[in-house]
C-alpha cells in the first residue's frame, strides 16, 4: 500500500487555532498543505517561495505553461499583488469576496514566474471557507493552490479524494469534510477592454451583472489560441480514470454492462434504458455539488464506461457543460 499524507479533521466553521498553526507551519518551511475551499479542495503552497511552488508541479504532474491561482485573505493582499486595480476590480471583491470569484488582473513583481508561466497578470482569489482564509491569514502571505488531484484528473471536494490522488506526495491534508459548492471558480479577466469569462464558474455572468452591473463577455477565439492566464483551459481536465461518454436524452448507450449513467437537468429522462447503476441531478447547484462526488464514487468500482446526458445549453449550466466537455475529451485528442 503506498505511504499517505498525514490528516487532521478540522471544523469547518470554527478551525481550532492549533491545527491552522500547524498547517501553517508547514507551509512556512516550503511543504505543502491540502485545505478546505468552498469550491474544491486546494493543494497550497507558500505562493512566494519558487521552491515550495515547484512541488505543487511536481505533486500533481502539471504542465509549467498552466498558471495557478494564489489565494489572498483580504482585498488588500491582493492589492500588493498587482498593478493596477481598477475600479472593476473593486466593485467585484466587494461584491463577491470572500467567495468563488477569480479575477485576472496585472502581476507585481511580489508574483513569482511560476505562479503566471511568466505571463504578465496573475489571478487571484479571496476563498469563503473559514479554514483556508485562516491559514492565509495565519501564514500572511498568499497561498497558491489548484486543485489537490493529478493534472487532468477529477478535482477533489472531500479530503479522502486528496489522499487517493496524491498520497505522501502532499504533507498534510486538512479534512473539513465536503465542499458546498463543488467547482471551480469562475475566472474574470479584468486586464482586456472588456471584463471577459476565462472559465465559467458557479457565479454565472448574468448573477455578475445583476450585482454590479458590469457586462462580462465570453472568451473568443482569438484569445482562446493565447497563452493561458488562468487554470482551466486544458482540452482534457476534471476526467475520471474511467471513460467518459455524453450522449442524448433517451439515447441508448451502446455499451450497457458494468457501465453508469448519470441524467443531468433532464427529469423526463429517468428512465432511460440500459447502465444499472445511475442518477439524474435536476438543479445546477445540485450538479455542482455533487457531480466530482458522484463521479470520484463511479470510478472507483472499475466501471468500463460512464454516460453522461448533459443539460440543456443554457447560461445557468455552462460552467457544467464545460466540466463535462472537458472530461469527455480523449487522450489523444488533448495536446
Amino acid at each position: 500500500m503506498p505511504p499517505k499524507p498525514r490528516v487532521l479533521a478540522v471544523n469547518p466553521r470554527n478551525p481550532d487555532r492549533t491545527v491552522i498553526e500547524e498547517a501553517a507551519n508547514v507551509l512556512r518551511v516550503g511543504g505543502l498543505v491540502a485545505f478546505p475551499t468552498e469550491t474544491v479542495y486546494g493543494l497550497g503552497a507558500d505562493g512566494t517561495n519558487p521552491a515550495a511552488l515547484k512541488k505543487i508541479f511536481e505533486a500533481k504532474g502539471r504542465p509549467s505553461t498552466n498558471p495557478l491561482i494564489l489565494h489572498v485573505s483580504s482585498p488588500e493582499m491582493a492589492r500588493l499583488l498587482v498593478t493596477h486595480w481598477p475600479v472593476n476590480a473593486q466593485k467585484l471583491a466587494d461584491a463577491f469576496w470572500p467567495g468563488p470569484l477569480s479575477l485576472v488582473l496585472p502581476r507585481s513583481n511580489l508574483v513569482p514566474d511560476l505562479i503566471t508561466a511568466g505571463e504578465s497578470t496573475v489571478a487571484i482569489r479571496m476563498p469563503q471557507h473559514p479554514v483556508a482564509l485562516q491559514l492565509i491569514s495565519r501564514l500572511e502571505r498568499p497561498i497558491a493552490a489548484p486543485s489537490a488531484n493529478r493534472s487532468m484528473s477529477l478535482s477533489p471536494t472531500q479530503a479522502h479524494h486528496v489522499v487517493e490522488s496524491l498520497g505522501a506526495a502532499v504533507d498534510l491534508v486538512l479534512d473539513a469534510g465536503p465542499a458546498t459548492v463543488g467547482i471551480e471558480s469562475s475566472v474574470v479577466d479584468l486586464t482586456t477592454p472588456v471584463p471577459t469569462l476565462l472559465r465559467p464558474g458557479w457565479l454565472t455572468p448574468a448573477m455578475i451583472q445583476q450585482a454590479t452591473g458590469i457586462i462580462i463577455q465570453a472568451k473568443d477565439e482569438a484569445q482562446a489560441g493565447q497563452i493561458a492566464r488562468s487554470p482551466g483551459q486544458m482540452l482534457r481536465h476534471y476526467a475520471p480514470a474511467t471513460p467518459v461518454s455524453l450522449i442524448e436524452p433517451f439515447e441508448l448507450p451502446p455499451t450497457p454492462e458494468n457501465t453508469a449513467l448519470l441524467i443531468i437537468g433532464h427529469p423526463n429522462a429517468q428512465q432511460m434504458p440500459g447502465p444499472t447503476l445511475r442518477r439524474l441531478m435536476t438543479s445546477p447547484t445540485e450538479t455542482a455539488r455533487d457531480l466530482y462526488a458522484q463521479l470520484h464514487e463511479w470510478d472507483r468500482l472499475g466501471l468500463r464506461q460512464i454516460y453522461i446526458v448533459p443539460p440543456p445549453v443554457r447560461p445557468e449550466w455552462d460552467a457544467i457543460l464545460d466540466r463535462l466537455n472537458r472530461a469527455a475529451t480523449p487522450l489523444g485528442q488533448a495536446d
